[in-house]
């Protein structure tokens, strides 16, 4: 096994050296690189529900479950513990060793949902299915609480560079994001976190994004690759779907850098042919999401993906394949009341996200003052 490509310290100008070599060559390397590390006959099966949809308090230019968009999205109340086991069960019949359950949440905060959400983990890890959450901000205390109710995995994705952060997302800091993957990991769970290219952020910030992921101790266990998916309603409703030749570099790249990481292709596989993912998994890719839709953004259909699967002689990792499944705990007394936590808001104005959202309001007031027929 090649020693520096695991231990390897990377720099900036290398890894967008990388980025920038013959594609050729750098699908070459990082298949090699896969094969090293990873069964490459093997890609990891998720599926993304969410347990809460739609009402968020951020201005993610990106993310149609904000609030302050006009999006016209389904919004839902906290899924039933019935309703997520049947989804749960639906999902591990169909290949899926992870339910992935993300909330429209800003941060955890203490009380019954939070609760809830707890119970929704326990009985989750009950069907020997990997538990993964995206909720938010959270503290240390609430990291070890999600922990010990069973949870294998928490998600929190930087998105980009901390410097285009700035120009996407004003309603909380890069450091929260940060703080939050290092509570996770205090807690001794695995960590999850990518980001999405096609936003209109520069290779530099993509490759920035990188360096910051490589450059934690451990590495994540996994990193998603998402492509933007342009939502009407949103600042970057207009943005032009990222190419597959894009989304093939970043893959590869990703994997060399994070040679141990399971490398997820994530949101935009609808707009890539087979042949583009089939590339993907080439240059790394070890796992997708399955199902009709992610969150709120359209998904290939499962009976597509078992065809790809069967083409390329592809078939699905089982759950725990990389480490134990939890064992359920008894819930986490604290003798005292934890304080609220600070979480920063940046108060920097970013005009395109305020646009957008006096659209929503102007819309919305029309469209209630339209007599009903």
């Amino acid at each position: 096994m090649n020693q520096e490509s695991t231990n390897r310290v990377w720099t900036l100008n290398e890894i967008m050296d990388l980025y920038h070599s013959p594609l050729l060559d750098l699908v070459y390397r990082a298949a090699q690189v896969h094969r090293e590390h990873h069964n490459p006959r093997e890609v990891q099966i998720s599926t993304l529900l969410s347990i809460k949809t739609g009402g968020c308090p951020e201005d993610c230019a990106y993310c149609p479950q904000a609030a302050r968009y006009h999006t016209d999205i389904d919004k839902n109340d906290l899924l039933s513990v019935k309703e997520v086991k049947m989804a749960a069960m639906n999902a591990k019949e169909t290949g899926s060793s992870r339910l992935c359950m993300g909330a429209a949440w800003r941060n955890v905060k203490e009380g019954k949902d939070f609760d809830h959400v707890l119970d929704l983990i326990r009985t989750v890890n009950e069907l020997d299915m990997e538990v993964c959450c995206t909720l938010g901000m959270v503290t240390k205390r609430q990291a070890e609480q999600l922990a010990s109710a069973g949870l294998y995995a928490y998600n929190h994705n930087l998105d980009t560079s901390e410097e285009y952060y700035k120009e996407i997302i004003s309603t909380r800091g890069y450091e929260d994001r940060l703080e939050t993957i290092d509570n996770v990991r205090s807690a001794k769970l695995t960590v999850c976190s990518g980001g999405i290219i096609g936003m209109g952020e520069a290779v530099e910030d993509r490759c920035k994004m990188l360096l910051t992921l490589a450059s934690l101790d451990p590495q994540p266990e996994s990193v998603p690759v998402n492509a933007l998916v342009p939502v009407e309603g949103t600042p970057l409703e207009e943005q032009q779907i990222v190419s597959i030749w894009d989304m093939v570099r970043m893959i590869a790249t990703t994997r060399i850098v994070m040679p141990r990481t399971t490398v997820r292709l994530s949101a935009g596989r609808t707009q890539m042919s087979q042949e583009g993912q089939a590339l993907c998994f080439m240059a790394g890719a070890g796992s997708i999401f399955a199902g009709d839709k992610l969150l709120t953004t359209p998904n290939p259909e499962r009976s597509e993906d078992l065809q790809l699967f069967d083409i390329l002689g592809l078939q699905a990792t089982p759950a725990f394949a990389k480490g134990e499944r939890p064992q359920g705990k008894p819930d986490l007394v604290y003798s005292d009341r934890e304080a609220a936590p600070k979480w920063s808001r940046p108060g920097h104005v970013i005009d395109k996200n305020i646009e957008y959202t006096e659209k929503g309001k102007q819309q919305r007031k029309a469209s209630s003052s339209t007599p009903k027929k």
